[in-house]
């Protein structure tokens, strides 16, 4: 569904500037912008997909991963198509390469996903699947009739978006976790066609903006999984964004583009999770691995576990009121009336 775009500019000759995030991309009539959804049509930008989705799912909120955030409930998850990062690794790559023509869309207003996410026991909304930041007009409007109707609002992102839209969404935007894709500019511009420096923004700005973070690093084999990167990506978590801030350290499986990388030892990953707990994380884990302590929120006072998962199961019989039921030490978990039980 096309609609007015917002955050851009003329800039003469029919030719505008988009600043929705931080590619800025200046387009040319009736060209589109790098994200393939934002098109100038006689010296105004629209965005082709407002309502257009590709994926609707109740999920689990651990899969987003969220961790510390309402644990225990199911978000309506939602996706569209397009991406303003060109990742060559991308495991939903149908439809992050996909156009606004793509023949699986339904359009769905900001009302209906209101009334689905009651319909089908959610508790709150998360934009999701492929990158909801160029999704913003539709998933602001979303978002402010989200909060009106007592639900919680997710974005699972890539970082890339600029100051004020992320600022105008804020205060609608209840958590986020942000897909740091590596500690390094290189891998960036090589891989994803983007810049490091504005992710690393972002996360700095959700922080301060209120809004709840975790972070997920898909360590790749060869690409940015040297103990070095590790530790700068780790030291700029707890100095910059604090040592309760939730950290994911997620396997990489070959897809798309990089069919010809192994899948990721689990060795690998265990040390990710030392150099994680060494720099002060107090919350590191793993994804896409069988199952061990490391999947559950451990204590980091006495060392016992307050939240045990399994899969998406999870127990909370470890933790009481926000504390650590073993040694009183809080816990720091975002869970006040949506809770399904008292934790």
């Amino acid at each position: 569904m096309k609609k007015d775009a917002r955050f851009w500019k003329s800039i003469g000759d029919r030719k505008i500037q988009c600043h929705l995030c931080p590619h800025n991309c200046k387009i040319n009539d009736d060209k589109l912008g790098i994200c393939s959804v934002r098109k100038n049509e006689n010296g105004k930008l629209y965005t082709l997909i407002y309502g257009s989705c590709s994926s609707i799912a109740a999920d689990p909120i651990e899969k987003k991963p969220l961790y510390h955030f309402h644990p225990g409930t199911n978000a309506l998850s939602l996706g569209t198509v397009g991406c303003n990062f060109k990742c060559e690794h991308c495991q939903n790559y149908s439809i992050s390469t996909a156009t606004p023509d793509y023949f699986y869309i339904r359009e769905v207003m900001p009302e209906e996903a209101v009334e689905l996410a009651r319909r089908y026991g959610c508790q709150g909304i998360a934009w999701t699947y492929n990158e909801p930041s160029i999704w913003h007009e539709y998933s602001f409007d979303s978002a402010k009739l989200a909060k009106k109707a007592g639900l919680y609002t997710v974005y699972v992102s890539n970082g890339y978006i600029n100051e004020e839209p992320l600022r105008e969404i804020s205060p609608f935007l209840d958590a986020m976790n942000v897909d740091v894709k590596a500690f390094n500019d290189d891998f960036y511009k090589k891989i994803c066609k983007a810049r490091l420096t504005p992710v690393i923004e972002t996360c700095e700005r959700a922080k301060d903006l209120g809004i709840h973070l975790e972070v997920t690093y898909l360590v790749i084999p060869g690409y940015n999984d040297s103990i070095d990167e590790l530790k700068k990506f780790c030291n700029w978590v707890v100095e910059k964004l604090g040592d309760v801030t939730p950290v994911h350290f997620s396997r990489f499986h070959p897809d798309y583009k990089m069919t010809n990388v192994p899948m990721t030892p689990l060795e690998t990953l265990l040390k990710a999770y030392d150099v994680a707990k060494e720099a002060g994380v107090l919350y590191p884990y793993l994804g896409n691995v069988p199952h061990g302590d490391y999947d559950n929120t451990i204590c980091p006072n006495c060392g016992a576990v307050c939240i045990e998962r399994y899969g998406y199961s999870i127990s909370l019989t470890g933790v009481k009121e926000g504390k650590c039921v073993k040694c009183g030490n809080i816990i720091p978990i975002v869970a006040d009336k949506y809770k399904k039980q008292k934790i």
